[in-house]
């Protein structure tokens, strides 16, 4: 069943509550496990909340994990841009040219021809980051249009459909 779409402007922190390590042990494995990341949250103060199409899970009141539902009707738990800079997850992302940049801060999917690299294990319609070229900083997530060699050689096209960015609504929630 696809998610309810709601409108931006009504997009409000829902059902927040303090949970358990063990209730939430398996959430952290699905969130930590496919992108090797190593994130010890035994200490860390742990809640879910909704917001927006979002589940979040909420580490020390930042949301740094996100459970979200792909095209195909899965539950695909990722962390967010602000997860990605606490936890600097080595694989699922693409990086992109200067020019790309100001574009994917406006929401704008990700075309190929921005596209200079990507990890070889992106296969069309996963969830990966985007980063810049540079300095290899986070900017956005999205669902690949592409499995990764493609978007690599692809100069037209969309390689990555947006889902969240550095200056939107779950970017810019204060908790």
């Amino acid at each position: 069943m696809p998610a309810k779409v709601v409108a931006k402007k009504d997009w409000k922190l829902k059902a927040r509550k303090p949970m358990r390590h063990k209730k939430l042990k398996p959430l952290i494995e699905r969130l930590t496990g496919p992108l090797g990341i190593d994130a010890d949250l035994s200490e860390a103060f742990l809640e879910t909340a909704s917001f927006g199409p979002w589940n979040l899970l909420i580490v020390n009141k930042s949301p740094l994990g996100m459970e979200v539902e792909s095209p195909a009707g899965d539950t695909i738990t990722f962390p967010t841009l602000r997860g990605i800079l606490e936890w600097a997850p080595s694989m699922k992302w693409c990086e992109v040219d200067l020019g790309a940049i100001p574009f994917l801060l406006n929401g704008a999917d990700c075309m190929a021809a921005g596209i200079h690299g990507a990890c070889d294990c992106i296969e069309e319609g996963d969830l990966i980051w985007i980063r810049d070229q540079t300095h290899g900083k986070p900017l956005a997530i999205g669902w690949a249009a592409m499995d990764a060699a493609s978007m690599v050689e692809a100069m037209k096209g969309k390689a990555v459909k947006m889902l969240h960015h550095i200056g939107d609504e779950l970017w810019d929630l204060e908790l």
